[in-house]
């Protein structure tokens, strides 16, 4: 039975992960809730799971949720010091780290550093600081189980192949929903519009970040640090059909691929149960119904978000952090009607060119960087 703290429980992973532990009930039990705002949903899935404790970040919400939980044996905690202190409880066997955005990283630093595998599906944590995070992991001997598809899909395929010399990774992308778009159609672009997804159910976030190729950037720079190999071995390929997930090709030419069904309950439940692969009732990928898997490069001039992702990992030090940083609160800005979808490059593009490279060193640093770039988007905002 392994003890699950689930970071960002009320969001799509966190939910899709109670799912998997309610199918497998003999192997998982939730240990840990936690939630930023959504204090009555945090209430129910507590009253639902009995978790040893729940911890809500937005400290004003602390008596709602307390006061929902009174007559459950449940520990209340609030704030974000709770959030990092409570990953290093002693019952927890593994923590999955589903927070979106920057927010993610000092919790999960704290769970590596209490010794605890972590499943990451917060791709911010090795975009921003990659080399601190990795650095700490292997200090540790903790595990970083990938739960993204891309970068579950590569974890899988490296199974046996560890000796192995990897020639390249090739990170699958659907595409969005505006494949084959020009950037002159992109200007009309509404949130609705962005927010339809042809192939997966995520996230606002991920969602336009999926929109714009921003999240296969993001996930270039975590499959670096993830699987430590330098960015020339990262490829990506667009297909359409998400049924491929992503490919490993060694020296020898050979490739090996993981394919199925896109849902994300599968890389979840591999994550948990890892390295057991353990009965589903997924549906089934069937050739028969699929006999066209296609493939096409990405349009990097139409989908600048892809081509920056790319300059901000070639470049090094801080950068990473900076475009993270600078890409939060342009797709925030989007969502909230601030922007057009086809400005959100243009955004992120000059406060690259604006924040002074550096070469962090500290959990600290990187949180400056942070801290700096959010200011300075916000207020280069204010010009659009």
């Amino acid at each position: 039975m392994k003890h699950i703290a689930i970071l960002g429980a009320t969001g799509s992973i966190g939910r899709q992960t109670l799912e998997v532990i309610d199918a497998h009930p003999d192997l998982f039990t939730v240990e840990v809730l936690t939630a930023c705002h959504q204090a009555g949903t945090l209430v129910s899935l507590a009253k639902k799971y009995k978790p040893n404790a729940v911890v809500i970040a937005d400290k004003a919400l602390y008596s709602l949720v307390k006061e929902g939980l009174s007559a459950e044996p449940v520990k209340v905690y609030a704030g974000s010091e709770a959030l990092e202190q409570i990953v290093a409880m002693e019952s927890i066997d593994l923590v999955v780290s589903s927070l979106v955005g920057f927010a993610g990283l000092r919790p999960t630093l704290k769970a590596i550093r209490a010794g605890k595998p972590v499943a990451l599906a917060n791709k911010e944590t090795l975009v921003t600081a990659g080399e601190l995070v990795s650095r700490e992991a292997a200090m540790n001997k903790v595990p970083l189980l990938p739960v993204d598809s891309e970068h579950s899909a590569i974890f899988q395929c490296l199974q046996g192949e560890f000796h192995n010399e990897i020639e390249k990774l090739i990170l699958t992308a659907s595409g969005g929903p505006f494949r084959g778009k020009s950037a002159e159609e992109l200007k009309s672009v509404s949130c609705q519009d962005a927010l339809n997804h042809p192939n997966w159910k995520m996230g606002s976030k991920v969602t336009i970040d999926s929109a714009t190729l921003m999240n296969k950037g993001l996930e270039v720079i975590e499959a670096r640090w993830l699987f430590q190999v330098t960015p020339d071995k990262i490829d990506i390929i667009v297909h359409p059909q998400s049924i491929i997930h992503s490919m490993v090709r060694f020296t020898d030419g050979s490739i090996k691929a993981q394919m199925g069904l896109p849902d994300m309950k599968l890389p979840i439940q591999y994550a948990l149960s890892y390295p057991v692969r353990i009965p589903s009732d997924f549906p089934r990928f069937d050739f028969t119904r699929h006999p066209n898997l296609t493939f096409e490069l990405p349009d990097l001039k139409t989908f600048r978000c892809l081509d920056l992702a790319l300059r901000a990992l070639s470049e090094g030090g801080n950068k990473p952090c900076v475009l993270n940083a600078a890409n939060e609160v342009s797709v925030a800005a989007f969502l909230s009607g601030q922007i057009g979808f086809h400005q959100i490059p243009g955004l992120i593009e000059n406060t690259l060119d604006s924040i002074n490279i550096k070469t962090p060193s500290s959990l600290e640093d990187y949180e400056q960087t942070h801290l700096e770039t959010l200011l300075y988007t916000k207020n280069l905002l204010k010009k659009y």
